[in-house]
């Protein structure tokens, strides 16, 4: 590491990282350990069943829709909105299959048992079920939910069996609602936020190849040829946006390597981004100017966006390989602001940490 006038502490994998964060500069990959899941699992925990402040996103047709977040959304309830409360859900299922000797286990237990129950999930469906309703979270939300549902299906462990029954109707109204969209959404949409369309797509293809959705998985990849095909060079120059936490260039690229088989992605890749393949590639990182603004500190979710399709890419393709440690830059940078950060931050980001050291895998 280049000797520089700034403070590094040991607070991940036991490797330095440094607190200036412009010069952050990682001198290992890293991966999720037991020690961090112990740490990133009380992000979650502290949010799920924190009802307010709740940002409710809904459309009102009468004054008797105006109900409590937790009787409109009896799971989904906490962590300021309904699609960050479905990432904390996964965010707790993610860490609990992988580390089943959480020191905080039993308490994620009881709070799965207590809210993913066949008669709370049918008041979330009951929601969705009203044609008001029918373009609420899409797709963002769709999509966390989507990758919720495949999470307890991957958990190999009698309660998770339990609770991924439980889901489903709220899985499969989701599918249906991709199914009914989709063939009418005529032009991506490209922006860094919850409306992005790659990023929309890529949890529901995932969640399709799990459950062997064979139709989801041929209506997702025919519309993100429809979508993609022909793009070329990529503007990775103009991120990021001022608000961005999801790398359109990026995201992009981590929809097409599902959808296209090897040859034919890198041929599209090379059309894409081909500076990707220079060895010597260099992408700064989102800098954050203060991280208790909630529509700011978006930045550090963008760097976590990239940094899960630069490792996807660099895990599946030998050549690009150079783009682990880029990836591990943008970690660097976001990774020691999680733990002790505000609830504007903290109610969403640990999800995107975790899902990029997955990828890191």
């Amino acid at each position: 590491m280049k000797i520089r006038t700034i403070i590094c502490s040991v607070i991940f994998v036991g490797v330095n990282w440094c607190s200036q964060a412009s010069a952050v500069e990682p001198n290992t990959s890293h991966h999720l350990t037991l020690a961090e899941a112990n740490k990133l699992i009380a992000l979650p925990l502290h949010c799920v069943e924190t009802p307010y402040p709740y940002k409710t996103g809904q459309v009102l047709s009468s004054a008797a829709d105006l109900k409590e977040p937790s009787v409109l959304h009896p799971i989904f309830y906490g962590c300021f909105d309904w699609h960050s409360a479905a990432h904390g859900y996964w965010s707790m299922v993610s860490l609990l299959r992988q580390f089943p000797e959480l020191a905080e286990a039993e308490q994620v237990k009881a709070v799965l048992k207590r809210n993913l129950t066949v008669e709370k999930v049918a008041q979330e469906v009951e929601f969705f079920g009203k044609d008001i309703n029918a373009s609420f979270e899409r797709t963002y939300g769709w999509a966390w939910l989507l990758k919720l549902s495949a999470e307890l299906r991957t958990w190999q462990d009698p309660l998770a069996v339990e609770l991924a029954e439980n889901l489903q109707p709220l899985a499969d109204l989701i599918v249906t609602r991709y199914q009914a969209f989709l063939p009418r959404l005529l032009y991506p949409v490209r922006v860094g936020e919850h409306p992005n369309t790659a990023f929309g797509l890529s949890f529901a293809y995932d969640y399709a190849v799990i459950n062997k959705h064979i139709q989801l998985q041929q209506l997702i990849a025919e519309r993100a040829k429809h979508y993609f095909m022909q793009d070329k060079n990529c503007p990775i120059s103009w991120e990021p946006s001022g608000y961005d936490f999801i790398s359109p260039c990026l995201e992009e690229m981590g929809l097409m390597q599902r959808v296209l088989p090897a040859a034919q992605f890198l041929t599209w890749l090379n059309n894409f981004m081909p500076q990707l393949a220079d060895k010597d590639y260099q992408l700064a990182v989102g800098e954050v100017s203060d991280r208790t603004d909630g529509k700011l500190v978006h930045l550090d979710g963008l760097n976590f966006s990239r940094a899960w399709n630069l490792y996807a890419l660099a895990k599946q393709y030998p050549q690009y390989a150079h783009l682990r440690k880029l990836a591990d830059k943008h970690v660097a940078y976001s990774y020691p602001n999680l733990i002790g950060d505000s609830y504007e931050g903290g109610h969403w980001l640990g999800s995107f940490a975790i899902h990029a050291l997955n990828s890191a895998k």
